[in-house]
């Protein structure tokens, strides 16, 4: 069992991980250095006797706690110059060019290969949980197969396939007796907005939810199809099949860990270009994904989604 120290807004997630013992919120803004925040962290733990600690983040502050906590094996990449601040040093190689491949070589051995293929994450959803997220929203989830579109891309329009996509697959999915929930925070409420307008019928759910009702319902759903995101890797957590659409970055860097998921990515000369904003002004790599190609990997029909993950 593991503890983690994490932003606030991932308890949900943790509380869902099997693996995690607990989870130490740590309330510091991106970029921000909080040296005393994170020094009183790292000053509380010292009675927990952990004997290592996996520094996921690159940066020279995320290294304080555990060096304050006086955990003996602190194991990293260098990232800032952490020399001192870490004393198991990994060199960051080029075959680690995945995530996924990067993090789990920080919880091997120097010379431990990778696991091939990586472990498959898994949220812990209970059925009780479930329920109560499509009540507190008045969902119906019996009977009518349920399409979970996930628009939203915070890093910018570069990740987002284009609204009348969405809204093209969504009206093909209506048609077909399907229920469509948009999911997604506050911010990407213009985009489910606009999707729903042209695909009457889809039920919006952005900013309605917290981190942890979208959890729930997504693993209620019996496809979900998304940028590249957070929900995205949440719906291949939960086991519900996915279609993750790609523009500027990469599947091969971030993909859907999942045997269910389907990525696509065109492969364009100009991509991936890992730019927020499209720097040739078309988004081809995204407006060339045709809602065609999306609903051709979407079943027919569909039953309500029953692969769940408990304890």
């Amino acid at each position: 069992m593991i503890d983690v120290i994490a932003p606030p807004w991932s308890l949900p997630l943790l509380a869902r991980m099997p693996e995690v013992r607990r989870a130490l919120p740590l309330a510091v803004a991106h970029g921000e250095l909080a040296w005393r925040k994170r020094w009183g962290l790292g000053k509380s733990l010292r009675p927990e006797k952990y004997i290592q600690a996996i520094i996921l983040p690159r940066t020279l502050k995320s290294a304080l706690p555990p060096l304050v906590a006086g955990i003996p094996r602190r194991t990293g990449y260098l990232g800032e110059f952490r020399y001192g601040l870490l004393n198991d040093i990994r060199p960051l190689e080029q075959k680690l060019y995945r995530t996924v491949d990067r993090y789990l070589n920080l919880g091997l051995e120097p010379a431990e290969p990778l696991p091939a293929p990586a472990p498959e994450p898994r949220l812990r959803i209970s059925e009780e949980s479930r329920q109560q997220a499509a009540r507190h929203l008045n969902l119906g989830i019996d009977g009518a197969p349920v399409l979970a579109l996930c628009p939203g891309a915070e890093y910018g329009s570069a990740k987002r396939w284009p609204v009348e996509h969405f809204a093209e697959v969504a009206r093909d999915r209506l048609q077909a007796g399907w229920q469509i929930w948009l999911l997604g925070s506050e911010r990407d409420r213009p985009v489910t907005g606009a999707i729903a307008t042209a695909a009457p019928g889809s039920i919006d759910l952005a900013g309605q939810t917290s981190l942890a009702q979208a959890v729930d319902l997504l693993s209620l759903a019996s496809a979900a199809i998304s940028n590249d995101s957070g929900l995205m890797h949440v719906a291949a957590a939960v086991g519900v099949p996915v279609i993750a659409l790609y523009g500027s970055s990469d599947p091969h860097y971030t993909p859907p860990l999942s045997r269910q998921s389907h990525s696509i990515c065109l492969g364009l000369s100009c991509s991936p270009c890992f730019r927020s904003e499209c720097p040739l002004g078309h988004l081809d790599c995204l407006q060339q994904i045709t809602p065609q190609q999306v609903l051709s990997l979407l079943p027919a029909t569909a039953g309500a989604h029953t692969n769940m993950h408990n304890p």
